[in-house]
């Protein structure tokens, strides 16, 4: 039997167990390094990079995990942190580029032109729509955990969804079969 989340993190807590915290980084790396792809524009190493810091951050504040979301929308808000800071030290714009969605195999985008016309719309969103509905539609976050990651209201991560899926609709219906 597999254990959760929450029982490696009570061995981690509990007994300072780094082989339990081992395993959740196991589990965890590759969504918070498609993530930091996504934010870094494509940058493979700074994505990297940032996960080691995101995943040394987490094991150094590990205490601070107080379980009022799960362990992995925690780590998107330490990714998101780190990634925010690197930004700042480079003096960047803050945002996802879902060009990276290119490299991702998503059964329900395979059609290589399908995805290329996804790209292409969703680039036309506003940064807090296009945000929301990756970690939302393309992350699989909940509203709720989105809204925490991004550090927004609930009702405004619904609401960017909701408007950013309606202009999502009426750009490829414009753009034909």
């Amino acid at each position: 039997m597999e254990l959760t989340d929450a029982d490696l993190l009570a061995r981690v807590l509990v007994d300072g167990d780094q082989h339990a915290f081992g395993e959740l980084v196991r589990r965890h790396q590759s969504p918070v390094r498609g993530l930091l792809r996504q934010l870094t524009r494509a940058d493979v190493e700074l994505a990297d990079d940032l996960a080691q810091e995101t995943f040394i951050r987490a094991y150094k504040n590990i205490r601070s995990f107080r379980g009022e979301a799960k362990f992995s929308t925690w780590l998107y808000r330490i990714a998101y942190n780190v990634f925010r800071d690197q930004a700042r030290k480079r003096k960047e714009l803050v945002g996802i580029d879902e060009a990276q969605w290119q490299s991702q195999a998503d059964p329900q985008t395979a059609d290589p032109g399908l995805r290329h016309d996804l790209m292409n719309a969703l680039n036309s969103l506003p940064l807090h729509e296009r945000s929301a509905i990756v970690l939302c539609c393309q992350n699989g976050l909940s509203h709720d955990e989105a809204a925490r990651v991004l550090e927004i209201p609930l009702g405004t991560v619904k609401t960017n969804v909701l408007r950013g899926r309606e202009k999502l609709k009426k750009i490829l219906a414009a753009w034909g079969p």
